[in-house]
C-alpha cells in the first residue's frame, strides 16, 4: 500500500456546552470526520488521503476545526457543507480554501482576536 498523501485531522472533542471555549464536536458523534471519509471514497481518494478524528487541537474557539498534512493548513468554523470544498480545492486541485484557513497569528497562541483571556483550565 502506498502512503497517505494527506492526513486530515478532525477535532471531536467534547466540552459543556456552557463553556466558553466552544466546542467542536456537540453531539459527540464525529459527524464531519465521517462526512470527509465518506467524500473521500467517493472521490476515490481512500488510499491516499485519510481523515481521522482527533482529540483537542486546541483551537476551540475557532471550532470545528480540521487541519491538513503535509501543508499545516487550519481550517475554522468548517461545517458538514464545506467538507466537498475543503476536498475539491485542497486535496484535488491544491488550493487551501482561504475562506476557512485560521490565520496564523490565531494558531498554538494563547490570545488571538477570537480567544477570550483563559483562567486556568
Amino acid at each position: 500500500m502506498a502512503k497517505f498523501e494527506h492526513h486530515i485531522f478532525v477535532c471531536t472533542n467534547q466540552r459543556p456546552p456552557e463553556n466558553p471555549r466552544g466546542c467542536c464536536d456537540p453531539e459527540g458523534l464525529g459527524n464531519l470526520q465521517i462526512l470527509f471519509k465518506k467524500a473521500l471514497a467517493e472521490c476515490g481518494l481512500k488510499a491516499t488521503v485519510r481523515a481521522n478524528r482527533s482529540g483537542c487541537l486546541d483551537q476551540c474557539e475557532h471550532g470545528p476545526t480540521v487541519v491538513i498534512y503535509p501543508e499545516g493548513v487550519w481550517y475554522g468554523g468548517v461545517k458538514p457543507e464545506d467538507v466537498t470544498e475543503i476536498i475539491e480545492s485542497h486535496i484535488i486541485n491544491k488550493t487551501p480554501v482561504t475562506r476557512l484557513m485560521l490565520a496564523d497569528g490565531c494558531i498554538n497562541t494563547p490570545v488571538c482576536q477570537h480567544k477570550q483571556p483563559r483562567k486556568s483550565e
